[in-house]
């Protein structure tokens, strides 16, 4: 574990507007962090430390912009003394003097030993005043390392900005904080053991605990999802009837319970992936073209995520009304309207069920009728386990995708995975090798057997660690076309 003593510190320094919180946001993984285009707003340090397992293994530092550094460099250029002293001193002789307060507070955290991390907007021309910030950071004598943080495709200007910054610092790097994936994330900090000799052990060990960390945050995600899924699939109730009385009001009332129960594990398994990924501010607000906008239950989830019409049919629940008509409806494969209805997850349906005594005791859709005892679950269609996976896989697909240092939550058009109609359901492609890991974990599930199911859960929770690393690893290739580390 990393002693407090060495616990590495970086100041992040920029205007307003130009990258600067986007880039503290990103590399802290914290969203929490203000983002203004207002000149001033900032006037003190501020300390962003990360924690993992208990343990701070980094320090950002806000701070706030240049108040004079016309004035700043003139006075470091006339410096005679120790330059090892340049900032103390330039500090002491400026602190109370309000003209200045500003350079002090930036300069502070460089003269308690911390390294510095300089951000520009590429897309913007070069300035004099940038050059003389430049040179001010030069004449510290601290570890830097300069970032373009091109917020635009505009690049005409990439090519001056380089040049200028291979003269002053150590190490200069293209990232797009708004788009950054965890791979740039940690490319970028790869890229700070440069800069200082003596920082290299040090980084090197954040860096493995971020590896680490990342690991154990897919395993987690895995668990909550096999978790959530063993919920949902092994749900029964049992009702009694009184003698006489109508069963299809108690049916239709048991199965809204049912969709509310599993509806709401789905709903809480996703909001603990988003807390796992520290996402505190952004709530994934979908447009509503998205899948994961649509209700678990519609039609139109089962079909975006792979099933064809037939196995819509098969796989419907059967409402009142059916039960009624002799469950004709679906035996005949009319309307699927009530499958909207009641949202049902409850078994196959075919002609060979036509005809069928329903208060026999006729085991039908997860629902049983048995004398005057109703029942419902546990589901006995595996086609509830892949929609879930596959609406968990999109959810975690979203959330690692969206950068902490990214504000445009209202106009961003996240991509909703079904343009052109087409069906991107994860599990529509998998091999029957990973198939049968989760037909045995239904059937453990579902036959109530312990000893087969933790064996079973094992199994799915390391097929879903695999799967999660490789939409990682895919999130990263396809923002190929944005500037990186």
């Amino acid at each position: 574990m990393i002693a407090e003593k060495i616990v590495p510190e970086f100041a992040i320094v920029g205007h307003p507007n130009e990258g600067k919180s986007s880039v503290l946001s990103t590399l802290s993984e914290d969203d929490s962090v203000r983002v203004s285009p207002i000149p001033g707003e900032t006037t003190e340090c501020r300390l962003f430390p990360v924690t993992i397992d208990g343990q701070e293994i980094i320090r950002f530092i806000d701070t706030p912009g240049f108040q004079n550094p016309r004035q700043t460099l003139a006075w470091m250029r006339a410096y005679e003394g120790d330059d090892k002293l340049i900032i103390s001193e330039f500090i002491r002789t400026h602190k109370d003097d309000p003209a200045f307060h500003d350079d002090c507070a930036l300069l502070s955290p460089l003269a308690q030993g911390a390294g510095l991390i300089f951000v520009v907007d590429g897309s913007r021309p070069l300035r004099n005043i940038d050059r003389a910030e430049m040179e001010i950071l030069r004449l510290t004598g601290r570890p830097r390392m300069a970032i373009i943080n091109c917020k635009e495709e505009e690049t005409s200007y990439l090519e001056d900005w380089q040049h200028e910054f291979r003269k002053h610092f150590n190490s200069v790097r293209l990232f797009n904080a708004a788009l950054a994936t965890y791979d740039q994330r940690i490319a970028l900090l790869e890229s700070l053991k440069a800069i200082d000799q003596d920082l290299q052990e040090v980084i090197e060990t954040v860096i493995n605990a971020f590896v680490r960390n990342w690991q154990s945050r897919n395993e987690q995600t895995a668990s909550l999802l096999v978790a959530m899924l063993a919920r949902c699939l092994s749900y029964k109730r049992i009702k009694t009837l009184r003698p006489g009385t109508d069963p299809q009001p108690l049916q239709q009332k048991m199965l809204a319970e049912y969709t509310a129960f599993v509806s709401k594990k789905e709903r809480q398994a996703h909001q603990q992936i988003r807390t796992l990924y520290k996402h505190n501010i952004y709530n994934l607000q979908l447009p509503e073209q998205s899948i994961l906008q649509q209700d678990l239950f519609s039609e139109q989830t089962w079909e975006f995520l792979g099933l064809t019409t037939r196995q819509l049919v098969v796989a419907g629940a059967v409402g009142g009304a059916a039960l009624a008509a002799g469950l004709d409806v679906l035996a005949g494969g009319a309307s699927l309207g009530i499958f909207t209805a009641l949202g049902g997850f409850f078994g196959a349906a075919t002609a060979a069920v036509k005809g069928k005594d329903f208060l026999g005791g006729t085991r039908l859709l997860g629902i049983k009728l048995d004398h005057q005892q109703l029942q419902v679950g546990p589901v006995n269609t595996i086609q509830l386990l892949y929609i879930l996976l596959d609406r968990g896989l999109l959810y975690y697909s979203h959330i690692i995708h969206w950068a902490h240092g990214r504000r445009d939550y209202q106009e961003a058009s996240v991509a909703s995975g079904n343009e052109g109609g087409k069906k991107r359901g994860y599990t529509a492609g998998w091999s029957a090798r990973e198939r049968k890991v989760c037909e045995q974990f239904f059937k453990a599930v579902q036959a109530e057997d312990e000893s087969r199911r933790g064996q079973a859960e094992a199994e799915l929770i390391f097929l879903l660690c695999q799967k999660l690393r490789f939409i990682s690893e895919k999130s990263t290739q396809e923002t190929g076309n944005v500037p990186r580390t």
